[in-house]
């Protein structure tokens, strides 16, 4: 039994925007600036470790950090409310993999309440188990999340696929002890086992290679 185990921002979704957006809007509420650095290292992190890093680097003290990511959360709701936009090839790849009689599993930072839509899109059977960051697991790049996937599925992390496109998520999947296929076209992990800058470049016959058979249920 195999499983190919999915991050979800920036790999399946492009909603790096979206959550840029929400978060900009914040900081320039309060005369703040955001600078692409400060959002790149967002990129990985969970919504309340994030909101916390931006406190940080701005220095905001009487502010309270779980009413910023409600109101953060808020915004990207009503963006994902209009409709979630699907990096190339990830449908395509979704529909392939589980078609070939592979496990699929959803492993994300992002709270379940968020996650929903996606799933709403995506169809109820596009994974057989799904991880959100507030489920009170530790979260990326901690190998928790992947761990408590891999043990839902009834499947060896060894015997996993993860595809990532953050550092903080090929780091948490490694540590967990699985294969990792890191999809992006700026982000290149020593952890990963194989980099493609898309999902597009990315086939069933990519997961058998790495597992070293053809998948079976």
């Amino acid at each position: 039994m195999r499983a190919i185990l999915f991050d979800l921002d920036g790999t399946l979704i492009d909603s790096e925007p979206v959550w840029g957006a929400a978060n900009t809007s914040l900081v320039h509420s309060r005369q703040g600036r955001v600078t692409e650095e400060l959002l790149r290292s967002l990129s990985g992190l969970d919504s309340t470790l994030a909101m916390r890093y931006i406190h940080e680097q701005f220095g905001w003290v009487g502010h309270d950090i779980a009413a910023d990511v409600a109101a953060v959360q808020q915004k990207v709701s009503q963006s994902y409310a209009r409709g979630v936009l699907w990096l190339p090839g990830a449908r395509e790849l979704l529909t392939a993999v589980k078609a070939a009689g592979f496990r699929t599993g959803l492993v994300t930072s992002t709270y379940r309440e968020l996650v929903a839509y996606v799933l709403a899109e995506a169809g109820s059977d596009a994974f057989d188990v799904v991880v959100c960051g507030d489920d009170g697991h530790r979260p990326k790049p901690d190998p928790e999340s992947y761990a408590v996937a891999a043990a839902r599925l009834g499947v060896p992390t060894g015997a996993c696929v993860a595809v990532e496109d953050s550092a903080r998520g090929v780091e948490s999947a490694a540590a967990a002890g699985c294969l990792v296929l890191n999809v992006s076209s700026t982000v290149r992990s020593p952890l990963a086992h194989v980099h493609v800058a898309s999902l597009r470049d990315v086939d069933v016959a990519t997961f058998e290679r790495l597992v070293g058979s053809p998948a079976t249920v």
